[in-house]
């Protein structure tokens, strides 16, 4: 597995302050309008479904929010099937003009018969191989980024 990257991350400045950006990105019923993978939501609590399409491709993920640190921090722990799959987050950053969003992933497949597991089953679920993830997640990142800017300043 030479090459693979385990985790990703992009920042783009949003022109709102820390709290309002965090207050979006709490609500993750709302990552829907962001991401573009996310076609659905469930929440309850500090847990979360999120449904997710990628071509013909449509999968779910059981997530469990692990930080949430108002105006600085909001972060999950993505599992497929009860394995660790994923950490997902966004650290926000006060800048003149708003606030620097660093969205990030962390790749949590790591070791033995679990690591193996989770990445068949996000061949199958997915369609993309663990090596090709962290590309698509830079990808995906960056179209949440943009998309998240534009509803913060629409609200602004």
């Amino acid at each position: 597995m030479t090459g693979r990257e385990w985790s990703v991350e992009e920042s783009l400045e949003v022109p709102a302050p820390p709290q309002a950006v965090y207050a979006a990105l709490a609500d993750v019923r709302r990552m829907k309008e962001w991401s573009p993978e996310v076609i659905w939501v469930w929440s309850r609590g500090d847990r979360f479904v999120g449904v997710n399409r990628k071509a013909c491709w449509v999968w779910f993920a059981t997530c469990r929010i692990v930080t949430a640190d108002p105006g600085r921090e909001f972060a999950f722990d993505n599992t497929t099937c009860g394995l660790p799959v994923a950490r997902w987050g966004y650290r926000l950053t006060p800048t003149e003009q708003g606030t620097l969003v660093t969205e990030y992933w962390i790749d949590r497949r790591r070791r033995g018969w679990r690591r193996r597991l989770a990445e068949l089953l996000g061949l199958v679920f997915t369609g993309t191989p663990a090596g090709r993830r962290a590309a698509l997640n830079r990808a995906g990142m960056r179209t949440t980024l943009r998309r998240l800017s534009a509803a913060c300043r629409t609200a602004a």
